[in-house]
């Protein structure tokens, strides 16, 4: 019955994968659903499998978001372009940060002030331009009917040729007020020579402000944990929130449950995921205490 004894410690230790013990793949978690949750005299009677993975994967997405934290990271160099493609799993940044000569990570602020538009090709007149559509069998009629765009927008190409100011000159680094030196009442966020970006969701790529180019990047970014097939794995302290997941999401679509039902198993919910939030916050009696006493140091 041990969980081990298939696995000899030479093959853990010398293998490929160490440390996933303390992970259960989805495979498993739909087959301990479908074998302890799904019979007779049991809640659910019957049920197909897809919609047990259905529901499983649904989980593994909300858990990943916050309580599993499925963090990744992405480390590149800035091109000339100035730009960076998302990542293929990508749902939302943490945060970005630009790395130093002695590999400290310098945070980079989003800018605000500028976006990436639809830029519409215009001629000297001021017309739209329209792409061409090639006509089909039988009247092969070339047509224009979309527009055509200007890539890059005039807007994201002034963003990239602008020049920031280090704050050590007196110089602000905000693009909104020119060199003057005035720093009274400056943004603190712009107040940093680290650099600045910005995320365009639509089209899929981060742009970098011109004085980063050649530097080292990290991003930070949020996974829903159904990248890869590696990747479908709960980690053990969530697994019974799962569960509580996959149940309430079936029978919340099924018309024959009765409401106190549905209710109970969405207050499990809450309550498992809110354990397994509490376990995987890994907080430690030593590093706390050391915490606290820094808060109570004197200043002299």
């Amino acid at each position: 019955m041990g969980l081990l004894g298939t696995t000899s410690q030479n093959t853990y230790y010398t293998g490929s994968n160490p440390g996933t013990y303390q992970f259960v793949n989805i495979d498993s978690i739909i087959n301990n659903f479908m074998y302890i949750y799904v019979g007779e005299n049991k809640i659910i009677n019957k049920i197909n499998r897809t919609d047990v993975q259905f529901h499983a994967m649904r989980a593994l997405q909300e858990l990943s978001y916050d309580v599993l934290r499925s963090f990744k990271t992405q480390e590149i160099e800035v091109p000339n372009t100035l730009k960076m493609v998302l990542p293929q799993d990508y749902v939302n940044y943490i945060k970005l940060t630009k790395v130093d000569s002695d590999g400290i990570e310098r945070i980079l602020y989003p800018t605000s002030k500028t976006s990436n538009p639809f830029a519409i090709s215009q001629d000297a007149d001021g017309v739209y331009q329209y792409t061409p559509i090639a006509g089909t069998y039988p009247l092969y009629t070339t047509t224009y009917e979309d527009l055509t765009e200007q890539t890059p927008s005039d807007t994201l190409d002034n963003f990239s040729d602008t020049t920031e100011t280090s704050p050590e000159t007196g110089d602000s680094m905000d693009i909104e007020l020119d060199n003057r030196g005035r720093r009274y009442g400056l943004n603190p966020k712009n107040a940093q020579a680290n650099g600045t970006f910005y995320i365009d969701n639509l089209r899929g790529y981060i742009h970098f402000g011109s004085t980063l180019s050649g530097e080292t990047i990290i991003l930070k970014y949020v996974s829903d944990g159904l990248g890869t097939d590696s990747e479908m794995v709960i980690h053990k302290f969530c697994e019974e929130a799962c569960y509580k997941w996959i149940m309430h999401g079936i029978l919340s679509t099924r018309s024959n449950i009765p409401e106190y039902i549905i209710g109970r198993y969405k207050k499990e919910r809450f309550a498992e995921t809110r354990k397994a939030k509490i376990r995987l916050s890994n907080i430690k009696i030593e590093e706390f205490t050391q915490v606290l006493k820094g808060m109570s140091k004197q200043i002299k």
